[in-house]
């Protein structure tokens, strides 16, 4: 990860518990100059994640909610780079497979490039990625386009989902705790996780260690649903013991 990518996610996380930044303060901790304080605020302005004020910038994030896509995709980018890797060892040639939307998702997307499969990708950005693999047949669902993240939700997507019988179901997640569940930040999200989990015979969980940390707005449904979940070594170790005791094939730690 580049020092740009750092200072970004520390930025945003300050955001996240003040609410505002100063730019004389977040050089000091940053150990850079204002100018380059200025230029990530300026990058995390245009991403959607703050607005910028006289000295400095706050935050456009509502409690709860989600970062921007654009962010997403570089926090954590070596764990849901493993993630998709782990993932793609459990698929054999010739399944029918969905692959839920999302940054990991769109990890998982980029990992079966090449892999003869059946995908039902959930997001425009990961049918764009498969849409290049001559090897994959890909089956794009119908529904609405969330802006911001390509991710393709409601009623249509949910009826494309229900005429399917797929092998396996990637779902993503924002958040997953063995108390609240697997949450989403939107309720159109998750009852198309939940579609998606009704149409395949195994599901598969994919969340990085930090997302045992968060819980997002909506439930999609209990951990003890998924068969198998894939993480990464940081994932708690607790939490991973008591998923296993529940049945849950735990991989990746």
């Amino acid at each position: 990860m580049d020092s740009a990518t750092t200072r970004q996610q520390r930025i945003v996380q300050r955001l996240r518990e003040t609410e505002r930044v100063d730019v004389a303060d977040l050089a000091l901790e940053l150990d850079t100059s204002e100018v380059t304080v200025r230029r990530d605020l300026d990058t995390l302005a245009a991403a959607g994640a703050l607005r910028r004020v006289h000295g400095g910038a706050v935050s456009l994030l509502l409690r709860g909610e989600e970062l921007p896509f654009a962010l997403r995709e570089i926090e954590s980018t070596s764990a849901k780079e493993q993630i998709a890797r782990t993932v793609a060892d459990l698929l054999s040639d010739g399944e029918a497979v969905i692959v839920d939307s999302g940054t990991t998702g769109l990890a998982i997307a980029r990992a079966l490039v090449g892999r003869r499969l059946t995908v039902v990708p959930l997001s425009i950005p990961a049918a764009h990625v498969l849409s290049a693999s001559a090897s994959t047949t890909l089956k794009v669902p119908g529904g609405t386009s969330r802006f911001g993240e390509g991710s393709l939700v409601g009623p249509l997507t949910e009826a494309s989902l229900r005429s399917l019988r797929v092998d396996t179901a990637i779902i993503s997640c924002c958040g997953l705790s063995v108390v609240d569940g697997v949450t989403a930040y939107d309720d159109v999200e998750a009852a198309t996780k939940r579609a998606a989990m009704a149409s395949a015979r195994r599901t598969i969980l994919v969340g990085e260690a930090a997302k045992f940390s968060r819980t997002a707005l909506a439930v999609v449904c209990p951990l003890t649903d998924f068969d198998v979940l894939v993480t990464d070594p940081e994932a708690p170790a607790d939490a991973v013991a008591g998923l296993r005791q529940a049945g849950v094939d735990v991989l990746g730690t």
